[in-house]
């Protein structure tokens, strides 16, 4: 397959597009562990992690880029995101098991993509267009070429194991980028779903583009990695209102915070709420509260 669990960039020497590949087995196995998905929201999960790992290599900033799909269909949510370190995680939120071959329009009907830039430090962007495509590729290209205006061609597969995402785009400056798209857009549109799961970086670039001067950057490694912590879930709830934790505790006897992502389960009791709300609360590496 797309070498699993990289990314890598490919250069065109005299050309103004820029393209990138990834691959994702263990990042999905470790994804989908976590929660009993059926095999059509594996699928297009994997697609989202494919495709956010795409996204996400352009990014300039400490941060994460964040992809979201939300409709009135059986699928009511698919997020996924991916940090500057290449740190992955997704969730889907649906009501109904779809049928294996239900098309992705279909799911997700009255749908929008939402694609967030959440910079460590500075403003958050975020772009929003309608999901008109048939596939999570096209709605993304839809996206590039509404918000960008910059020509982009989106290849993404998932077998619910293993998952594999192939970018193209125009490069946003002057120079011969039109001519250039009309040549390798062409080249690119040739690729196949099973070439993507199944060829490794190298023979994929020379399968596609062996007439032309490319190569490929080094790898960079993808993995599944949650960012949920006690510390953050503290801070979450030190935002909430004091009298209706009080409430809460005196009714369930501890607050349970869930993480969605990996199912990590953090719980907090009365001693920790009102350490939190003191004047001098805080929490150490561990999230232990003092």
């Amino acid at each position: 397959m797309s070498n699993p669990d990289q990314i890598q960039r490919i250069l065109f020497d005299n050309l103004d597009v820029r393209g990138v590949v990834a691959g994702l087995q263990q990042t999905c196995t470790d994804n989908f562990s976590n929660h009993n998905y059926p095999p059509r929201i594996r699928q297009i999960l994997g697609e989202m992690l494919a495709a956010v790992s795409l996204l996400s290599s352009s990014l300039k900033f400490d941060g994460r880029l964040i992809l979201q799909a939300q409709g009135a269909g059986q699928i009511r949510l698919l997020l996924a995101e991916c940090t500057h370190q290449n740190n992955l995680r997704a969730i889907a939120r649906f009501d109904d098991a779809p049928a294996d071959d239900s098309a992705f329009s279909d799911l997700l009907q009255e749908g929008q993509l939402i694609l967030t830039l959440e910079p460590e430090k500075g403003n958050r962007y975020q772009g929003v267009v309608p999901l008109e495509a048939d596939t999570l590729s096209g709605c993304l290209e839809a996206y590039f070429a509404a918000s960008e205006q910059l020509p982009t061609q989106v290849h993404l597969a998932c077998d619910g194991e293993r998952a594999a995402g192939f970018m193209l785009q125009v490069l946003p400056a002057a120079g011969t980028g039109a001519e250039d798209w009309s040549h390798i857009s062409q080249l690119g549109a040739t690729l196949k779903s099973e070439e993507l799961l199944q060829l490794d970086n190298e023979t994929l670039l020379y399968r596609l583009f062996h007439q032309e001067a490319c190569r490929l950057y080094e790898p960079e490694a993808l993995r599944f990695r949650c960012t949920c912590s006690r510390e953050r879930s503290a801070a979450s709830l030190k935002m909430l209102d004091p009298d209706e934790l009080h409430q809460l505790l005196a009714e369930q006897g501890e607050i349970a915070v869930d993480c969605q992502f990996c199912n990590a389960h953090y719980r907090f009791d009365a001693t920790d709420i009102e350490a939190l709300f003191s004047p001098d609360g805080t929490t150490d590496s561990s999230g232990q509260l003092h």
